[in-house]
This record gives C-alpha cells, sequence and structure tokens, in this order.
C-alpha cells in the first residue's frame, strides 16, 4: 500500500507540475539570473534529480516561487526545450524529455594515475637543441611585432604557399647565408621534413600518386623514420654505398629521385665531395631525375667554411628542404620546401586549398625573427655553444678513452664515436643501464646496404646540443664510463 501511494503522489505531481528547490544564488554570475535558472534546470535534469516525464510547473507559478520576471523562466525553458532537456506541448505543459537520460553514476573506483615515464638522467639522443636555449624574449618581440603589424586578411584560412612575408625572407635568407637560387613563388612552407616528404610521396586529396615516385636512391646511413614514412607510401628506397666523400653518387641508375644530406651526411658526418656533387646533378639532366637536399643542419659550421647548398647549382633539378627544427626548436613545426617551378603546383594541389598544418602567426613571427636580425644573432651564438659543448666532447674522450675515434664532429649537433669491434650493442645496453640515453650506428644503416661497399662499423651517435649546458658535464663524465677498455695487444704483437 505504501509503494503505491508513493508511485501515486508522484504520478499526481508528474501531471500539475510538482514544487521545485532550485537554488539562484548563482544570479549574480555572467547572464544573470535568467542564465543561473537555465543552468540549474539543467543540472536538475543531468544528475537525475528532475525524472524524464517530469511536469515543471507553469511559468507564473514558478516566477512567483522564486521571484523573478515570467519572462525570464519562459526564456529559460524556451532554451532547454531548444537544446533537448524538455519538451512544450500545448495542453500538456512543459516537461522534462523522455531522452534526458540523467548521469548514471558508476561506483566509485579509485583511478591509479599511469605510472610515469621515468627519463634518462644524461640525455645525449641526436636530432634536437637545447631547449633551455631558446630565444623567448627574442621570439615574443617578434610575435608581437607581427602581430601589430599583420594584414587583417592574414587571420583568413591561410595561402598553401605560405605567407609571402615569410617566403620573401627566407628568399633572401637562404640565398645569404646557403647560396639557395630561388623566388618566394617557389617556396612553399610546411611543418618540417617529413612533411615535405609526404606531400612529395604521398597520395593527393584526389587519391592519386604523389609528385614524385620512386624507386628513391637513398644513403646508406640515414633515418630510420624517413625510410619508414617511404615505405608507407609505397617508396622503394635503394641504398648508395658510403664513403670518405660522401654517398657515392656514381652508383645512380634508375632511379627517379635521390635523397642527400650533402652539407653534412646524416649520421656519419663530412659533406660531399666537390666532384660529386657535380655529378649529381650531371645525372639529373640526363636522366631528367631529381635532387632531394636535406639540409638538417647547415647552419653550424665549425673547422671549415660553409658548404653552399647543392641547389645553387641548378635550381631547376634540386628540391632544397629545411626547416627550424635544429636552429630553434622541433616544437615550432615550421619548415620550407624550395622547389624547380615545374613542380610547385603539384605541390601545392597536394597540400589543398588551404594552410591545414602551420600557423600564421608563427609563420609571421618566424618572418620578423629573420628580417629583424635576431635568427642571425641566435644562430651565431647557438654556433659558438655547440663548438664549445664539441670541444669539450673531444677533450674529454681524448683524457678518458683515447682508444675511442670521434668523428662528424666539423659540423652539426653531433658526433659519431668509433667503438672497437664487437661492442656496440653492449656499449648502448650499459647506457641504458646507466641512465645514458644515446643512439647505436647500427640504427641508422639500411637493411639492404651492401657489406662489401659500405661495411658496417660499430660505434654511437652522441648528441651534443640536447642537455642544457649545467647538465652537460655530468652526461659526459657518464659517457666515458659507459665506453669499453681499449683492446689488450695480444702475446708477442
Amino acid at each position: 500500500m505504501e509503494d503505491s501511494r508513493v508511485n501515486s503522489w508522484v504520478d499526481s505531481a508528474r501531471r500539475i507540475g510538482a514544487d521545485l528547490h532550485l537554488d539562484l544564488s548563482e544570479s549574480s554570475a555572467p547572464g544573470g539570473r535568467r542564465a543561473a535558472l537555465t543552468r540549474t534546470l539543467r543540472d536538475a535534469v543531468r544528475s537525475g534529480r528532475l525524472a524524464p516525464g517530469t511536469r515543471l510547473p507553469p511559468y507564473r507559478s514558478l516566477a512567483a516561487d522564486l521571484g523573478v520576471a515570467r519572462n525570464t523562466v519562459a526564456d529559460a525553458y524556451a532554451e532547454l526545450v531548444a537544446e533537448g532537456w524538455l519538451t512544450a506541448r500545448q495542453g500538456s505543459g512543459t516537461r522534462v524529455a523522455e531522452r534526458a537520460e540523467p548521469l548514471r553514476r558508476a561506483e566509485r573506483v579509485p583511478r591509479k594515475a599511469p605510472p610515469r615515464a621515468r627519463g634518462p638522467r644524461h640525455d645525449l639522443r641526436q636530432g634536437t637543441p637545447d631547449a633551455s636555449a631558446f630565444p623567448r624574449a627574442a621570439w615574443l618581440a617578434s610575435c608581437r611585432r607581427a602581430l601589430q603589424q599583420a594584414p587583417n586578411e592574414a587571420f583568413g584560412p591561410g595561402d598553401p604557399a605560405g605567407r609571402i612575408e615569410l617566403r620573401e625572407a627566407l628568399t633572401e635568407y637562404l640565398a645569404r647565408a646557403r647560396g639557395v637560387r630561388t623566388e618566394p613563388d617557389r617556396i612553399v612552407i610546411c611543418s618540417g621534413f617529413a612533411h615535405a616528404l609526404r606531400l612529395l610521396f604521398g597520395q593527393d586529396r584526389s587519391g592519386g600518386g604523389g609528385v614524385l615516385r620512386g624507386p628513391l636512391a637513398v644513403e646508406a646511413y640515414g633515418l630510420g623514420f624517413h625510410r619508414e614514412l617511404l615505405a608507407a607510401a609505397g617508396v622503394r628506397t635503394v641504398p648508395l654505398p658510403l664513403d670518405e666523400d660522401g654517398a657515392r653518387v656514381d652508383r645512380l641508375a634508375r632511379e627517379r629521385a635521390v635523397l642527400l644530406t650533402p652539407a653534412h651526411q646524416f649520421p656519419t658526418g663530412g659533406p660531399l665531395h666537390p666532384e660529386r656533387r657535380a655529378a649529381v646533378i650531371d645525372w639529373a639532366r640526363a636522366r631528367g631525375g631529381v635532387v632531394l637536399e636535406d639540409d638538417y643542419d647547415g647552419e653550424f659550421r665549425y673547422d671549415r667554411k660553409p658548404v653552399g647548398a647543392v641547389q645553387g647549382l641548378d635550381p631547376e633539378r634540386v628540391i632544397f628542404i629545411g626547416s627550424v627544427s635544429k636552429s630553434l626548436s622541433p616544437a615550432l613545426r615550421l619548415g620550407w620546401m624550395v622547389l624547380p617551378e615545374r613542380y610547385v603546383g603539384d605541390v601545392l594541389a597536394a597540400k589543398g586549398e588551404r594552410e591545414a598544418w602551420v600557423s600564421v602567426l608563427d609563420q609571421l613571427s618566424l618572418a620578423d625573427f629573420i628580417v629583424s636580425g635576431a635568427y642571425d644573432r641566435h644562430v651565431r651564438r647557438m654556433r659558438q655553444r655547440y663548438r664549445s659543448r664539441r670541444d669539450r666532447l673531444v677533450a674529454a674522450l681524448a683524457e678518458h678513452a683515447p682508444h675511442v675515434e670521434v668523428t662528424g664532429v666539423a659540423a652539426g649537433l653531433h658526433a659519431v664515436l668509433r667503438l672497437p669491434p664487437g661492442t656496440e650493442r653492449s656499449t648502448v645496453k650499459a647506457a641504458t643501464w646507466q641512465g645514458v640515453a644515446l643512439d647505436g650506428l647500427a640504427e641508422f644503416r639500411h637493411p639492404r646496404a651492401p657489406e662489401e661497399e659500405t661495411p658496417a662499423r660499430d660505434g654511437i651517435v652522441v648528441g651534443c646540443a640536447t642537455p642544457s649546458e649545467h647538465a652537460y658535464g655530468a652526461a659526459l663524465e657518464a659517457l666515458c664510463g659507459v665506453l669499453p677498455p681499449a683492446e689488450e695487444p695480444t702475446a708477442g704483437g
């Protein structure tokens, strides 16, 4: 009997509109009493305090109970009807919508915080600059000037070629600093080298093939991520042997394109020999092919004169690709392609009608950063800092591990340490145990590189730029502690 009385009371309340206890104490919040009433009613439905089918009081009754204007209640009801929380029918009044299911409270189970990944104590991996050295004040000044001077149309969808301000700044800078010959209309802004590869070799928006097709010749040692990206796009890569003069471009055959790091071979170090620079241009002209020039750290030269871009030898046969990932920060996601004229339209078609990757405000800021001279000042400062770190690395190895040969240190942000045969894997493992992050040389070797032409050698790739300045000394000490000892001479040797 008791249950039937309760159910009868609930049904009656639903028919006539039960009294509501609503707390409008937040009526001083933005929107006033109407907004407070709307929020309170919505929360009551969402929490289940007002069940589906419940009839709400008429406007006048609720307005009188709450001491608010009738229009305030009417407007709140109308808004919740429009949102689907309530329904309003003539003769039936205003009710909670049948589909307004309340959030069901699950049994509270204590949530365990995910384990925090412990990073290495000493990060000597290649590929990133010193994050603590980012020029925050100078970059902020450029951001402010760029924002103040930006035309209104800069805040539209964005040109897929990139902002003209940045393309003009890059035209002047690349000609002056890297010997690149181009015009603003031949530069396409991208989010970095990987993005450039996707645009050149990936599928376009119509589902067709990319701008370029394989097979693509690559250096026998290179970044595995790039090979994986190309393989995912269906591009077969053919390894070119390496020697002390760089890639053996004389081995190029039927490939349609070749990817090189001619200013500083990655990761083994050293520039491409002048005769081979000329030879690869001759190959591209004869075959109708194209050279992809990865200028990943072209600004950082220490013991020799800067090596200009291969692109300067023939702008119609070379796609020059660069970014600020090493000079400023990979977090900016800013790069560029300097294209032969015949590829510009296809690359823009692959990119789409609007800029979808690179922030226009970052582009404008970088343009100001370059034009104001702040970029040159930052690069000069970092060149001195990284040279000092390189010197400290060489000195530490000469003192503690003179048997370890250091190569590739005339330029760039990393060095290759040649190890005794058979010791690379154990050295990398020992480094991991001691909290030292570094890369084994074998990780960068192309899986199909011919052993007879490019013999595999044990070594590790050590980044000189990644640790902050105050942590670099301890990182070098830890590095020397995991290196293998010198081989003892054999008896009678």
